[in-house]
């Protein structure tokens, strides 16, 4: 059996240090991200052309995913369970986007805001809609072709679109949190982080954003917040 031993040629930071929170798919909260390239990566010809797509498939690693012993031993699950459905119906992997899979790899469509260029970090890719949690490391980035990569008439099986919730947040605490992470943050909670199976509107739920600890409950389809505070 063939091997291939993957590097990461960059890592991506935003505003999700924890796995609580992420959007379950890309392209789903408005939040921007930052890609920074390894120090052998960072040759400004490797980019060149790429402002020319507007969106990028980007190729990744589940490295926060915990990985059980059977798995650390080589073995591998044929199924799991999805919390799309509430966690307790088997799905074989390969009919999902689990994160437990025989090679943890990920893949997510993002949209290409800019290419900084010249930063102390060399040329950076700034992308907006990417559901990675800060630090995660890049195998690959590649453009987006509508012609061929997108398919309006397929099918989605068991995952159905979602309804995004309505957010109240009162600006008195909305404010404690820079400018330029507000929007990002009611995009994010606006996809509902909790798990499928918890439905309980007395629950408070905690979730790390850019540094901030914010709390919420959520009742029908109306998540409210009702707190923010520095430091996660």
């Amino acid at each position: 059996m063939a091997s291939l031993t993957c590097k990461s040629i960059a890592h991506i930071h935003n505003d999700f240090s924890g796995k609580f929170g992420i959007p379950r798919q890309s392209g789903l909260a408005a939040v921007e991200s930052v890609i920074v390239f390894e120090p052998e990566y960072r040759n400004p010809d490797a980019l060149r052309g790429l402002e020319q797509y507007s969106h990028l498939w980007l190729l990744w690693q589940f490295s926060e995913n915990v990985r059980t012993t059977a798995q650390d031993s080589g073995g591998w699950n044929p199924t799991v369970r999805p919390p799309k459905l509430g966690g307790n119906t088997r799905m074989g992997v390969f009919a999902t986007r689990s994160p437990y899979r025989p090679n943890p790899i990920g893949l997510s469509s993002v949209e290409l805001v800019r290419i900084d260029r010249d930063t102390p970090q060399g040329d950076v890719i700034v992308v907006r809609g990417a559901d990675l949690m800060n630090g995660t490391p890049i195998f690959d980035i590649k453009p987006y072709l509508p012609y061929t990569d997108a398919h309006p008439e397929a099918r989605h099986g068991f995952a159905l679109t979602e309804t995004p919730l309505t957010v109240n947040c009162a600006p008195d605490l909305l404010c404690r949190m820079p400018v330029s992470k507000q929007a990002g943050l009611l995009s994010a909670l606006a996809q509902d982080p909790r798990p499928a199976y918890q439905n309980d509107p007395e629950r408070v739920y905690a979730m790390p954003f850019g540094g901030y600890t914010v709390s919420f409950t959520v009742e029908g389809d109306v998540l409210t917040v009702r707190e923010i505070q520095n430091g996660e």
